[in-house]
């Protein structure tokens, strides 16, 4: 999580420390059970906070409302204090965004929202007693002049605490859990995505008997006004490697929203220049009624066998150097008969003089 300081205002060390400890473990990508429990710097206070309705917990793992313009709705929290002691929570929402890693999570407490997270009332602050659950109500009021599609906004409970410095004294670590919170503002759907800075680079292995590995990097823009998810594949040297990997999270993207993706490409002899095919499938997500082409970029690794041109570089010169020793050892042979014969020449010569 990156962490942006205004430079127009002075920020103490606890300040600067607290919010790069701000790391808001909301939900787990769609495909988890739901968001998870956190503990704080001393391990003594254990809480979790999940969608609810009036009654508790509804299995959701987070909220998902659709308003028009200027209406308003009303959703529930579930805060369960799991330590043995009575708990103060602050309750919070903000600005949600997701990372390049593709896990979501909401602005720290040091940055103002601008958008959804603007739309949420909720109280500010609640104890909850010893291994009990707190059920409290909050409201999204979407305002007149609200765009259409796709804003995302978290709500979280979270506790300051206490941790000891190296050099003596203390510091204020705020922790916080809580899920996302997604509003489809109602009006015209307009779903776009774009591909740019297409980029494949090679590596080669310095076994030159051994293939080497080459990086497919590009960027994947949200142009449209709702959120997609972005899956895809490589094609290259007969073989499609598909991404995300298996034990990578889905890739969605907010509205504006820009994601580097790299997918390497293992396995790949230096055969000068490999074509390749990029496939970019966007999908958006369910209520939308829009469909979405897949998008499609032709480009080649070039991929120059530099090893294995050292190793033939290598057997042509021993092969050479053979070939010459043989050239030359013929020619001293040669000089040596032709030295013989004019030596035996000379001897029958002095002999018939006698």
């Amino acid at each position: 999580m990156s962490f942006v300081f205004s430079p127009r205002r002075r920020v103490t060390v606890v300040e600067m420390l607290a919010a790069a400890c701000v790391a808001l473990l909301l939900t787990a990508p769609p495909a988890a059970a739901g968001p998870r429990e956190a503990d704080d710097v001393d391990g003594t206070v254990t809480w979790s906070v999940r969608p609810a309705d009036a009654s508790g917990e509804d299995g959701r793992a987070w909220v998902e409302q659709e308003l028009d313009p200027g209406e308003t709705a009303t959703e529930h929290l579930a805060l369960r204090n799991l330590s043995d002691q009575d708990v103060t929570f602050r309750i919070t929402a903000a600005d949600g965004y997701f990372g390049e890693n593709g896990r979501f999570s909401m602005l720290p407490s040091d940055q103002e929202s601008v958008d959804a997270g603007l739309w949420i009332d909720v109280t500010d602050e609640v104890t909850v007693r010893a291994d009990e659950t707190a059920i409290l109500p909050f409201t999204t009021v979407v305002p007149e002049n609200a765009s259409p599609g796709d804003h995302a906004a978290g709500i979280a409970a979270s506790i300051l605490s206490r941790q000891a410095m190296d050099g003596g004294g203390t510091v204020g670590v705020e922790s916080r859990v809580g899920f996302r919170v997604m509003t489809r503002v109602a009006g015209d759907v307009d779903p776009g995505v774009t591909v740019d800075g297409v980029f494949a680079s090679y590596r080669a292995s310095g076994n030159p008997f051994a293939p080497g590995a080459a990086a497919v990097r590009f960027d994947v823009v949200n142009i449209g006004n709702t959120r997609v998810v972005v899956t895809g594949a490589v094609e290259a040297a007969g073989r499609v490697i598909e991404f995300p990997a298996d034990a990578e999270p889905d890739q969605e993207l907010l509205p504006g929203d820009r994601r580097t993706v790299v997918v390497p490409v293992d396995d790949l002899w230096p055969t000068v220049f490999v074509p390749a095919h990029l496939h970019v499938t966007p999908r958006v997500l369910e209520g939308s009624g829009s469909e979405m082409a897949p998008l499609s970029v032709s480009l080649g690794v070039w991929a120059w066998p530099w090893s294995q041109l050292a190793v033939l570089a290598g057997l042509a010169l021993i092969v050479g150097s053979g070939l010459w020793g043989r050239v030359r050892s013929k020619r001293r042979l040669t000089r040596m008969l032709a030295l013989a014969r004019e030596e035996g020449r000379r001897e029958a010569r002095r002999r018939d003089g006698a």
